[in-house]
């Protein structure tokens, strides 16, 4: 395979010294086990950076979801209402403790979680005497929901809110940062993800005492005394110190990852904006997205071709893209909840499904990379300049 026409991920793993120096500690250190030095050092280090009192380190972001519901004590006769445009991580948690999933639209201004859904359905089940044990909030592709009204509207039914903050470490909103509007938090640090341990996560809040349960959750429950001891269900949920150490050394470059994530983002807007019926992801004016990946949409009626389609052509050029997250209320496993869709007449997620397409974004893409990413876009579209691709850039 050429040089020119090698592979172009999605959102690959970007490493650098800093964490081989940690990780070779870690490994000297011979304390490789899921507690130790780095796992203490990671969480206190996550805590200070998006300002909560506490987190725990754990095996995925799906850990910290899991054992947040449970802290509220989600179980078999609740529900829980989360976001239907987000990766079906997301919900599967509510499954694992038996709720049952409602879900809810997106907004057109910020893709996510939309406040007039969330109100109807909070009414509706106000009304049943039926409200959720919780909600999920999902800030997609790095960009915060609009946390303020819906943290307005759930407080005034007194329902805890749970942030799911997978893609958005680094981003806020109002000067706050996601995953710290709710009652908890949740990152991940897999592969694909801003940072990465390779795979990991944490559970941030600033409740100490839910923090202390959850670490004891997370390690089997085993209870303080000489031998082992289990009174209550535990779970293999807790974060190496190996990865811990490698989590260390990305989080010191976190800064220089979104950085370079909304750079690559703007340099795709400008090209893109001069081709017909693509539209980027828009900006929240009351946050900083990490752009965590960039996204666009495509109107077939405009231009004539569809997600799909620009997929394809990437593909035969060695460039990975994909289509938008798959509602969750389109999906075999979830078809069957109950949907809020933004109002009467628009689906917005449905729409976002149809027509979005995200394009590579790893923080280590070339200005290069990127060009032939724009130019087989462009070339799928049939557009045809003068000075050819290169007269978008």
């Amino acid at each position: 395979m050429s040089v020119t026409n090698e592979r172009i991920f999605l959102s690959p793993p970007h490493l650098g010294e800093e964490e081989r120096k940690l990780l070779l500690d870690a490994f000297a250190s011979n304390w490789i086990a899921p507690l130790g030095e780095h796992v203490d050092a990671f969480e206190q280090e996550i805590a200070e950076r998006v300002g909560a009192r506490g987190a725990v380190a754990l095996s995925s972001g799906t850990a910290g979801l899991h054992l947040a519901l449970r802290l509220l004590g989600a179980g078999p006769t609740d529900t829980v209402f989360c976001s239907t445009l987000t990766f079906v991580a997301s919900v599967n948690p509510v499954l694992y403790v038996g709720a049952t999933p409602v879900l809810i639209d997106s907004e057109p201004q910020t893709w996510n979680m939309s406040p007039a859904a969330l109100e109807r359905a909070l009414q509706e089940a106000a009304a049943q005497n039926r409200l959720p044990k919780a909600v999920i909030v999902v800030h997609l592709y790095g960009q915060s929901a609009g946390m303020e009204p819906i943290n307005r509207l759930c407080a005034r039914y007194e329902v805890p809110v749970i942030e799911d903050a997978a893609e958005a470490l680094g981003a806020t909103y109002r000067g706050k940062a996601c995953g710290t509007w709710g009652r908890f938090g949740v990152y991940s640090f897999n592969g694909n993800k801003i940072i990465t341990t390779s795979g990991g996560g944490m559970l941030v809040s600033d409740d100490l005492a839910a923090l202390e349960k959850a670490r004891s959750w997370a390690a089997q429950a085993r209870e303080p005394v000489p031998y082992y001891q289990h009174s209550e269900l535990g779970y293999n949920y807790r974060l190496s110190n190996l990865l811990a150490a490698v989590g260390r050394g990305q989080l010191r470059v976190l800064a220089e990852r979104v950085a370079a994530r909304r750079a690559i983002f703007q340099r795709y807007q400008a090209a893109l904006a001069k081709l017909p019926g693509i539209s980027p992801m828009p900006e929240s004016a009351d946050g900083v997205s990490t752009r965590w990946l960039s996204v666009f949409t495509i109107d077939e009626a405009v231009c004539g071709c569809n997600a799909e389609a620009v997929i394809t052509a990437l593909a035969l050029a060695n460039i990975e893209a994909r289509r938008v997250w798959k509602p969750m209320h389109q999906q075999p496993l979830y078809r069957e909840c109950r949907y809020y869709p933004h109002d009467d007449t628009l689906s917005v997620s449905d729409r976002l499904f149809a027509q979005g397409i995200c394009l590579p974004s790893g923080s280590s893409l070339t200005e290069a990379q990127q060009t032939r990413v724009i130019a087989a876009v462009a070339e799928c579209l049939g557009l045809k300049q003068e000075g050819g691709s290169h007269a978008l850039l």
